[in-house]
């Protein structure tokens, strides 16, 4: 990393706040997987694996604009703490469900499951605003699309370990270890973040935090995302691509229906778009992309959208590995010029906020979109419903071209 990269005396802070980073999304990764692969084992029901991602986006929605609220205006180490243990709660609640002498499920079903993935949905409000918001106060503005493509490199390391560790754990036959090791990384996290020395926010003593200065502030920072065509472009073109283009929900049907293999599969074919996305990764953060933004970024959402179509008609598990490596290219692509595009357009008051609403476009997206799939493919089958999707994200790419010319003609130089 070169020196000019960090503000003064940055690096060691900017370093746990990247272990943090790694630490949530290895713990949400690898509890995705074992949750959908328990929940598969036990219903046999796509539509059930839909509903996990529908459990976690309505506590998601929400929460996020109160949270990016929060974050703006608080201090981020003590929300940190305060999301942390709700994660931590979540996963000691998954890991009770997974105790067979226990009979959790013999006597609720699966709402306990379900209650423990909502936690989780107010756990993630959280995390995003406060890694964005401390990420831009720990470097350099000149720096930010490199700090991204390396924060987009980890997250992508922790998205290739966490669902292979899942899959191994449960290998193994050990739900409970799977979800003690995520507790673990969830503790890493939370002292991680509060190693990180960085300014905080300070609230004025004369504005009084009630109902109406908090909406307020929302309605301020939702008039700045929708009035500005490149940010907006760019947060409804990713949020179609995901709701409609994704295929990893239903994984767990496609191990078991399709390819006819085992957990060690599921966690192959999890890790796989990871993989993908962390060689890109590493050379866009060496190569940052700076002319044609705009078009590069259609172009990889279009390319995610017929990844997954071809995905829909693999019958082979290597052959699927690549196409969802293949996919995570160029997810990581769109990941890294939608968030360098956030970063560079928002006002350092408003980051909690942008950063929030961003996350109800795209993260709430993830969730709808595993509802989405698993509804669409207990109605028309599983390959059909993905095909289906795949074709909606072209479509998507095509719409927004057409309604978003600036996003189209961005050149990320333009906003420094």
């Amino acid at each position: 990393m070169q020196p000019l990269l960090f503000k003064s005396r940055s690096a060691a802070s900017f370093r746990a706040l990247l272990t943090y980073r790694l630490c949530v999304v290895l713990c949400y990764q690898l509890t995705a997987v074992v949750v959908g692969w328990q929940v598969y084992g036990l219903t046999q029901s796509k539509l059930a694996l839909g509903l996990i991602g529908l459990a976690e986006v309505v506590p998601y929605f929400c929460c996020a604009l109160l949270a990016g609220y929060a974050v703006d205006h608080f201090n981020k180490k003590r929300l940190g703490l305060i999301a942390g243990v709700l994660l931590l709660l979540t996963t000691a609640l998954l890991l009770l469900t997974s105790i067979d002498g226990l009979g959790i499920y013999t006597t609720f079903g699966l709402t306990p499951i379900y209650v423990a993935i909502a936690i989780s949905g107010v756990a993630r409000a959280f995390f995003g605003p406060i890694y964005n918001t401390l990420m831009v106060q720990l470097v350099e503005r000149a720096h930010y699309a490199k700090a991204v493509s390396i924060g987009a490199t980890v997250f992508q390391t922790a998205q290739i370990l966490g669902p292979a560790i899942g899959g191994g754990l449960l290998a193994l036959g050990n739900v409970t270890l799977a979800y003690g090791v995520a507790m673990f990384f969830v503790v890493v996290g939370v002292f991680s973040l509060l190693s990180i020395r960085a300014q905080h926010a300070t609230v004025q003593t004369d504005v009084a935090h009630s109902l109406r200065s908090v909406w307020l502030g929302i309605g301020q920072g939702l008039r700045f995302v929708f009035s500005n065509q490149v940010l907006l472009g760019a947060m409804a073109l990713d949020m179609f691509a995901v709701l409609f283009g994704g295929a990893m929900a239903m994984l767990p049907a496609f191990v078991n229906d399709v390819l006819h293999a085992g957990p060690q599969a599921l966690g192959l074919l999890r890790s796989a778009p990871a993989f993908g996305a962390f060689f890109m990764g590493l050379y866009l953060s060496r190569k940052p992309i700076a002319r044609n933004a705009g078009r590069i970024l259609l172009l990889s959402v279009a390319g995610f959208g017929l990844c997954m179509m071809a995905f829909a008609l693999s019958h082979y598990l290597w052959l699927s590995m690549a196409i969802l490596g293949l996919s995570g290219a160029f997810d990581s692509i769109s990941v890294v010029l939608r968030s360098t595009i956030m970063q560079l357009s928002t006002p350092d008051a408003m980051r909690g906020r942008v950063s929030s609403i961003s996350g109800i476009f795209i993260g709430s997206s993830n969730e709808l979109g595993a509802f989405e799939s698993g509804l669409t493919a207990s109605w028309f089958g599983l390959v059909p419903s993905v095909l289906l999707g795949g074709a909606m994200t072209l479509i998507v790419v095509a719409v927004t071209a057409k309604v978003s010319p600036k996003l189209r003609r961005l050149h990320l130089n333009d906003l420094l």
